[in-house]
């Protein structure tokens, strides 16, 4: 792309490592020349992209090569006469681009366009004749490409591009398959660069697009970018490993023999399976040298187990923990609970007799596949859903149409993120806030009342799943039953958890400034955050000043009809747990000789039960009246406190006394201890005061 690249060969002592493993190395220079030189059958695929259609035959064995071939004409005509810094043909870049792609088992629409991608940006061509020679898919995803990279924003280049990339990618993730290969073999030839420019290229990378590759579920792309980043921005920790490694090759692995051991284990058991041994790239060698110390042999690679069915992956981790010692704090079931970006495999480790740890992933051969390429190996997500138009006139419709295309292999962290990139007030809040997003390595699911779900980071709280179902209405929240219990806005979310919000009715409700140490997600983030801004006098609501509390005390007090096996002993109901028959109930004799009455389930039963304190056996009265303690869960609104009275008077029962405490972010707390003639009538009392409006939560104290 624009983007500046140069000679692979400028740093020949730190490359040759970095290339991944079993893959024959092109010569993209005399490809280039052949493409200038070389005269091309118009009955065959030039020879300059035989490589890549023989990697795409690989994966695509069906595939119609012919558009590839006036993919190729048309751009190594448009780029003919252009070079790279490094005196190479500039139509190398987009061969190596698109064979990258290839190698990964990208469907021929994506291929097409990589190998277009720079052409309207770069050349004469235009977006109309990509479309009437390519169709709209090809024409939408160069634009898309094109639209990242062609402008220039001085000192905001990068936030404002990758701004621009998002929202390319939100509407066809092919786009991003794209970028990010054109970005690995940009830093594949970074080398006669300036070093302050390989460092800012370099962070740039390793903030952003690893992130976001990995995200994409594109290992094979996301672990050579981190060796290329990890050789520039820490070479002398790269170098240190590069030595580990070189050292290591030269003693004996054990790997192999580990190998031949689990085949013979899987083949006793009658499972068909593949056992390959993978050696560890650079950066995941110095983590793990950071995590175990000194590396044995078995420290530098894992054993990868592909089987056919997700069956068998169980069958086979069943043989190995039968067979072998297992690790067991290495075990991850990544089947049955995959990772964000589709990512799935068993992991697992075990310790052979010669006291070697190896480390075992195992997946089926399709799991396998999407483990490597990611979103790149789901295909063409459009095929029955968005033909191409069939007309001009209905291909430049479709190209001025602005609504977003559903796109089924759109994750949903990468929703979120299009949808707060446009509530982000400048190009460095959007861009520190993206960069702590990507940071975020895990996502939970979480249930909605109405029975929807949210998807949110690890961590999240009620406030971000506030504005992640309500947006800025949020602002009104006032606070969550997580599982149907009534809990703070700051309280973080489990995966699976229920969570209904209580949003307030009031228009001048918002946001108090603490919710942002508690606010996760950049959509919560910056709404509080704008909210704040536009109210610097904090209209919003805040803790009440402390003022003592509205008491209605009544006469009568006592045990009700709780009755002790004391002669002449005074019993009390507790208020920690407000029993009422037909509850089973305990008693404890406190100061001043009286009996204290709790439910067998109250805390306090165990509290004393463990400091040795004997129980006194407790009986209900034949009579039916009992005593309770209820509490109400309210918004403040005028004439409350009188509508709940009534309401408790309805039913016939009698006001021991009432507290009703302050209010705090328009929330307010009524508590009640009520002498009812009937036990059997509490469920219907408490249904009568939630159905008092505001009313949103009565329990028992």
């Amino acid at each position: 792309m624009s983007a500046e690249a140069t000679n692979p060969e400028a740093r020949p002592e730190a490359l040759p490592e970095l290339r991944r493993r079993g893959r024959t190395r092109l010569d993209l220079r005399r490809l280039g020349r052949a493409a200038l030189l070389g005269p091309t059958s118009r009955d065959r695929l030039p020879d300059a992209i035989g490589h890549v259609a023989e990697a795409h035959r690989a994966h695509h064995p069906e595939a119609d090569l012919s558009v590839l071939r006036r993919a190729y004409l048309l751009a190594e005509t448009s780029h003919r006469g252009q070079m790279r810094k490094s005196g190479e043909p500039y139509i190398t870049h987009p061969l190596a681009v698109t064979l990258i792609l290839a190698e990964l088992g990208a469907e021929t629409t994506t291929l097409t366009a990589s190998l277009l991608h720079d052409t309207v940006e770069d050349t004469d061509v235009t977006l109309d004749q990509v479309r009437e020679e390519f169709g709209e898919e090809v024409c939408f995803i160069v634009d898309g490409v094109t639209k990242v990279e062609k402008i220039d924003y001085g000192a905001a280049a990068e936030p404002e591009t990758f701004r621009k990339m998002l929202v390319a990618t939100g509407n066809d993730v092919r786009v991003m398959s794209i970028k990010l290969a054109d970005r690995l073999h940009n830093m594949r030839t970074l080398g006669v660069m300036r070093p302050e420019k390989q460092a800012r290229i370099a962070k740039v990378t390793r903030d952003v697009l690893i992130p976001l590759a990995e995200r994409l579920g594109v290992q094979a792309l996301k672990t050579e970018l981190e060796d290329l980043v990890f050789a520039i921005l820490h070479p002398e920790e790269y170098e240190h490993t590069r030595a580990l490694i070189a050292a290591h090759a030269g003693e004996r692995d054990p790997l192999p023999a580990i190998a031949d051991s689990v085949r013979a284990v899987l083949r006793e058991a009658g499972i068909a399976a593949e056992v390959v041994v993978r050696p560890r790239h650079f950066v995941s060698v110095h983590r793990i040298s950071l995590k175990r110390g000194e590396l044995r042999g078995s420290d530098f690679g894992r054993l990868l187990v592909l089987v056919a069915e997700n069956a068998d992956c169980y069958g086979v981790l069943g043989e190995l923990h039968t067979c072998f010692t297992p690790v067991i704090s290495e075990f991850k079931d990544f089947i049955a609970s995959p990772k964000f970006n589709l990512y799935q495999s068993l992991h697992t480790a075990f310790a052979t007799p010669e006291g070697y740890v190896a480390e075992v992933i195992v997946r089926t051969r399709q799991m396998h596949r999407v483990a490597e390429a990611g979103v790149v190996a789901l295909g063409n997500p459009y095929t029955a859903t968005a033909p191409a138009p069939a007309t001009a006139a209905t291909a430049a419709a479709a190209a001025d149409c602005d609504e977003e295309r559903v796109d089924p292999t759109r994750p949903g962290w990468l929703s979120r993120l299009l949808d707060w990139q446009q509530s982000a007030p400048d190009p460095d809040t959007f861009w520190n806030v993206l960069r702590s997003e990507l940071a975020q390595d895990r996502e939970i699911t979480v249930f909605r009342a109405d029975g929807g779900t949210l998807g949110l980071p690890a961590g999240a709280s009620c406030i971000d799943a506030a504005y992640a179902q309500h947006g800025e209405a949020a602002h009104g929240c006032i606070g969550a039953r997580v599982n149907g219990r009534l809990t703070s806005l700051s309280s973080r979310l489990s995966d699976g958890d229920t969570v209904q919000l209580l949003l307030s009715h009031d228009a001048s409700s918002g946001p108090a400034a603490d919710w942002l140490d508690h606010a996760k997600t950049p959509a919560a983030r910056i709404a509080v955050s704008s909210w704040l801004a536009s109210h610097p006098d904090g209209a919003g609501p805040a803790a009440a000043a402390p003022r003592p509390p509205l008491s209605v005390i009544g006469a009568r007090g006592g045990g009700g009809n709780a009755v002790a096996d004391l002669p002449d002993a005074t019993v009390r109901l507790a208020g920690c747990c407000t029993p009422v028959p037909p509850d089973a109930v305990e008693g404890f004799v406190v100061r001043g000789g009286a009996v204290t009455v709790h439910r067998v389930r109250c805390a306090t039963v165990a509290q004393m039960r463990a400091v040795g304190r004997t129980p006194v056996a407790v009986h209900w009265r034949a009579t039916a009246d009992c005593r309770v303690t209820l509490l109400a869960e309210s918004f403040g609104r005028p004439h409350l406190l009188a509508d709940l009275t009534e309401a408790i008077a309805r039913e016939g029962v009698e006001v021991v006394s009432a507290t009703v405490e302050p209010p705090v972010e328009q929330r307010v707390r009524h508590t009640y201890t009520l002498q009812l003639p009937d036990a059997t009538g509490l469920p219907a009392l408490m249904r009568a005061m939630r159905d008092v409006p505001g009313v949103y939560d009565v329990s028992r104290a």
